[in-house]
């Protein structure tokens, strides 16, 4: 065999399916959890700061904070985990399985791996989309707190219509409604905006969100890629050339 044949063969055996959708899934875990962690921690203070005078107001949130951030711990363990298996999986199913059996068999216990991995990466596509969904809300509320001062920064000549325009944390479920003072209005909340705080806040959920949606792209990638190389060995035909270096 010579070099070129050698190293056709070599990249032949790569699985560049779950190589790209292992490094987005890295990419997208380490930017949701990361950013999502710090910007969380930059929530519980913006409301200690600006919208709660009293402990007991944000206690609840508090928790449900805290809470998360060990929720994100454990996802970030279990993804690490996961893309691993799966790239590993997509090694054997298209190196060790051709080498062994030939480039156009397969063995049952590679199509049954190939199809747990499948139907897995489906269940973790589904819920991770409610976890993009859910990942939305905090920019929503983050852009409209945004808004509203861009819209007070354009009505400085009238005070009077500024103090109308406010933002009540209450509103989105952050703070029980008995909370003091509970938002924020006119110029007091044009000074919040200007805090580096929020705009560090603000960014962070930004790329929390990103980083869900790249995350969603991988399992996505992952599972096109597990459904080709399923339904290729059951098909049991040989491969062409362009299909080989997928």
């Amino acid at each position: 065999m010579g070099c070129y044949d050698c190293c056709m063969r070599c990249l032949g055996g790569v699985p560049y399916t779950s190589l790209v959708a292992t490094l987005l899934c890295f990419s997208g875990i380490a930017l949701f959890c990361g950013c999502g962690h710090q910007a969380l921690t930059e929530t519980e203070r913006l409301i200690e700061t600006y919208f709660a005078r009293n402990l007991q107001d944000y206690i609840t949130l508090a928790y449900l904070i805290q809470y998360f951030q060990y929720i994100i711990y454990g996802l970030a363990s279990f993804f690490f985990l996961y893309c691993i298996v799966l790239l590993a999986e997509g090694f054997y199913t298209t190196s060790a399985t051709r080498q062994t059996f030939g480039e156009f068999r397969s063995t049952m216990c590679g199509r049954c791996l190939s199809s747990m991995f499948i139907v897995v990466t489906y269940v973790l596509a589904v819920l991770w989309l409610l976890v993009f969904a859910f990942s939305a809300l905090p920019v929503y509320f983050c852009y409209n707190m945004d808004a509203t001062c861009h819209t007070i920064t354009v009505l400085t000549e009238t005070p009077a219509s500024i103090n109308q325009l406010c933002i009540d944390a209450r509103q989105y479920g952050l703070l029980p409604w008995n909370a003091m003072p509970g938002k924020a209005c006119g110029m007091t909340l044009s000074t919040v905006c200007k805090t580096r705080e929020f705009r560090m806040t603000y960014d962070l959920y930004i790329a929390a969100f990103a980083g869900a949606g790249i995350t969603l792209l991988a399992l996505v990638t992952a599972l096109n890629g597990g459904e080709y190389i399923c339904g290729t060995c059951v098909k049991n035909r040989r491969l062409s050339p362009i299909q080989r270096s997928l």
